[in-house]
């Protein structure tokens, strides 16, 4: 494998493996001398460039990667949120887990996605979330220092030899996790792809995307690499051809994952030999984490992991059985990976499922030995810990773990504004018109409305079952009475009124979608745009509340 050096601190967290420090105070043996952070390696046939980096990172922050353009890597791994996804939160992104109903014990805190769509872009409603963003299974895990296992994602399913998502060939022998973990979201139904979509497609996109034209707040280094060129050019620095590679998308996004190295923290330096760099709580929890809290013997070495598969007792095997699904090893049913401790307070929800809302509730899980104990692990067993050392171990697994390039988001961990982190995003008005029966249809607008564009998507979710769905688009606002209906666009002679078509669904649920077209037109810069839908049926005319949308 080619190497790559990062910065490799004499005396990293490998000391999670020493014997409680008070020990030695007392005349103890001397702890053994702890174990240098990993190196970064790159295998062979992906080396690490700067040009490669670069181009990697503007794929990894790019929402054009996905189909309906709302969703980057990066909207699941902000390095400042620890490399996860600050939008995970309990009774907010909620997935019904096993039994497919909300509000049961079982329910997941897990990431947003995309809405449910077909390979034209119109919506197909989704069992659980109808015409609602989907949430994943699982909550995301961390991309930061993701670079050292061998198996990524929690079920480890993401190996280390590579293989071209188009082709199935061979493209990477060993060490590669990191592309195998790259190729599966942006084609995922639920995370950033349509329903059949294929790596082809996603390939297409990106060599005809403007590299970040959705973007904003670029680091000095990117800005100069993507400024005025195209995705094919910057992919001809990177790789030495322009061609735009489903494979070739992949090993650049893996390898500006390799940078994301977190290896600098007060615990790093108290290690390292200043005593001052812990409070006397944070150090009472040191000792609580390498005695009686047991947590060094899942978490200990340098990266705070031993990056194997534990059933530590979340919930019940059945509804989610982990490692199993890739193995097939009965023993593997629930395990999880481990997943590391650095940067762990920025980093809530915890656990697979996201059901710790606060390290607090971590600490008491562990304290009693996990919830669930058919296949559990006989490492996890309860420890019934006084509050003082619980409150001890929570103050350690804070503010000494955290990277303050991570908490300040400085390199390698600065990131751009995403267009979803932005205002331009489409601004719902007014509230529209109900049936006799009640039903409210709602305006769906998620899209961008990208100049250019030739698939934003407008969605009509929980209407009536039948009659005919139009979408209005009209310059300017409106607020008059049509039919009895409240009509919020303006109607001006600039008006459109689009046919959608007969709704679908049933009443309550019906629905209905539309593409529309931006032409590329700089001067169409900033405009704004209102839309609103209308339902025509043998009980009268209905409405969506209106949404504006700001080209760009």
């Amino acid at each position: 494998m080619s190497r790559v050096s990062v910065r490799t601190p004499l005396a990293a967290l490998a000391a999670l493996s020493l014997l409680p420090l008070a020990a030695s105070a007392q005349g103890g043996p001397p702890p053994p001398p702890p174990a240098p952070f990993p190196t970064v390696q790159a295998p062979v046939g992906n080396p690490i460039t700067p040009d490669k980096v670069l181009l990697g990172k503007a794929l990894f922050w790019d929402e054009q990667m996905s189909s309906s353009r709302t969703m980057a890597c990066a909207t699941c791994h902000i390095p400042g949120n620890g490399g996860t996804d600050p939008r995970a939160v309990q009774g907010i992104t909620t997935n019904p887990g096993f039994d497919g109903l909300f509000g049961t014990s079982d329910d997941v805190t897990g990431s947003l996605g995309a809405i449910q769509s077909n390979v034209d872009g119109l919506y197909e409603p989704e069992a659980s979330f109808g015409l609602d963003v989907q949430v994943t299974t699982r909550k995301a895990n961390s991309v930061i220092n993701a670079a050292f296992p061998q198996e990524l994602f929690w079920d480890g399913r993401a190996t280390s030899t590579f293989f071209d998502p188009l082709t199935g060939a061979q493209v990477l022998a060993a060490g590669a996790a990191l592309e195998s973990q790259a190729a599966e979201p942006p084609i995922s139904s639920i995370e950033m792809g349509h329903l059949g979509e294929d790596w082809a497609e996603v390939a297409t996109r990106i060599a005809g995307a403007t590299p970040l034209a959705m973007a904003s707040g670029l680091p000095t280094d990117l800005a100069n690499f993507v400024a005025g060129r195209s995705y094919p050019q910057l992919f001809q620095d990177a790789f030495g051809s322009a061609e735009v590679s489903p494979a070739r998308i992949a090993m650049a996004i893996a390898t500006y994952q390799r940078t994301l190295i977190s290896d600098q923290n007060p615990n790093d330096d108290f290690v390292q030999g200043n005593p001052t760099a812990l409070t006397p709580l944070e150090l009472q929890g040191l000792n609580v984490f390498n005695g009686v809290g047991r947590c060094g013997t899942c978490h200990g070495g340098p990266l705070l992991t031993d990056n194997l598969f534990h059933n530590t007792g979340v919930r019940p095997n059945f509804e989610d059985q982990g490692r199993f699904d890739v193995t097939g090893i009965p023993a593997d049913r629930g395990r999880f990976k481990t997943p590391g401790l650095r940067n762990v307070e920025l980093m809530a929800p915890y656990f697979h499922n996201g059901s710790a809302a606060t390290l607090e509730e971590v600490v008491e899980f562990y304290d009693r030995g996990g919830d669930f104990h058919v296949n559990q692990s006989p490492l996890i067993i309860p420890l019934n810990l006084p509050q003082n050392q619980k409150d001890a171990l929570v103050a350690y697994l804070k503010r000494p773990l955290n990277d303050p390039r991570v908490l300040a988001e400085t390199a390698p961990f600065d990131g751009l504004t995403l267009y979803s982190e932005t205002q331009q995003t489409p601004d719902l008005y007014g509230s529209g018109t109900p049936t006799p029966q009640g039903v409210q249809a709602r305006m769906v607008a998620v899209e961008p409305p990208l100049i250019g564009s030739s698939e934003l998507t407008l969605g009509l979710a929980d209407g009536p079952g039948f009659g005919q769905a139009m979408l209005a688009v009209d310059f300017a606002t409106g607020s008059f009475d049509l039919l009895g209906a409240e009509v919020l666009v303006g109607a001006t002679s600039n008006m459109l009124l689009l046919q959608a078509g007969p709704m679908k669904g049933v009443a309550g649920e019906g629905y209905a979608s539309l593409n529309l077209s931006i032409p590329t037109d700089p001067t169409l810069q900033g405009l704004s745009v209102y839309t609103q839908w209308f339902v025509l049926n043998t009980q009268g005319l209905f409405t969506t509340e209106g949404a504006e949308l700001t080209l760009f």
